[in-house]
């Protein structure tokens, strides 16, 4: 998987409308979903799902599957650090909606890019502490004179990560991708499970030989799923948008608080 989706990146960072994240060091990526590189350990994890069910209640929704990619520098492209953000650049509920499952595909270090957490932010942390609105590339910038205030209290940090581990955040905390000064692509996975009651309406296209394993070992879970010829899977899977074109907001919400 990490070769293939390292061999990808480099085709995406240099495609005329390339789905980068605020800037052109990180590239949102999808997996080829088909038979050849579907692992259910990864993309089904039974630990990952106890977890989320036990914070969102039983069987949360999976319906964003993705990745990013910190890309190293090359001749016309600089490493940057995008700004520190949220994930979550709409009204969102005060309580916890979703959690995003984090795997890397190598080790993360300081030095390749581990993304950068700021502990303890989606709980205190709304729409208004934002600059940028969903659908625009740079959306769910934290205010400057937030960050700061924030920062007497408690920084950011950048956490050394084993390739394989599982990472599980709150979509509101503020985070940020950092600079990957190696010569290697940085590839990390990214799905989100959505509480069973939040309305997301996003769907994720698999192969049609996978049905089977995602009815079977998916069933702690609520895939949301399509399925789909493995050729025209293949056909269409770095056909992706950037990240904050993603609607992770819901449908038809109700007017409830929570």
């Amino acid at each position: 998987m990490n070769e293939k989706m390292v061999a990808d990146a480099r085709i995406l960072q240099v495609a005329e409308d390339s789905p980068y994240n605020y800037n052109r060091g990180n590239i949102q990526e999808d997996p080829p979903l088909v038979r050849k590189f579907f692992d259910r350990d990864i993309f089904l994890n039974p630990l990952a799902t106890q977890v989320t069910s036990s914070v969102l209640g039983p069987r949360p929704r999976l319906s964003f599957l993705s990745g990013n990619s910190a890309m190293p520098p090359t001749a016309e492209i600089e490493p940057q650090s995008q700004p520190t953000h949220s994930d979550a650049d709409f009204a969102h509920p005060g309580s916890p909606f979703a959690l995003v499952v984090n795997l890397p595909l190598v080790d993360m270090t300081v030095e390749n890019g581990s993304t950068e957490v700021w502990l303890g932010t989606h709980a205190l942390t709304s729409k208004e502490a934002q600059e940028g609105e969903h659908g625009e590339r740079a959306s769910g910038r934290i205010r400057k004179e937030v960050l700061e205030e924030r920062r007497k209290v408690r920084g950011g940090l950048q956490p050394v990560v084993k390739k394989g581990s599982i990472v599980l955040r709150d979509l509101r905390l503020w985070h940020g991708g950092m600079p990957n000064w190696t010569d290697e692509v940085r590839v990390m996975l990214a799905m989100i499970h959505f509480a069973p009651w939040y309305r997301n309406a996003m769907s994720i296209n698999f192969s049609e030989d996978l049905r089977a394993d995602i009815e079977k070992h998916g069933s702690d879970l609520q895939v949301q799923a399509t399925f789909s010829p493995e050729e025209e899977v293949l056909a269409t899977y770095l056909k992706g948008k950037y990240g904050n074109a993603y609607y992770f907001d819901q449908k038809d919400r109700l007017d409830v608080d929570f």
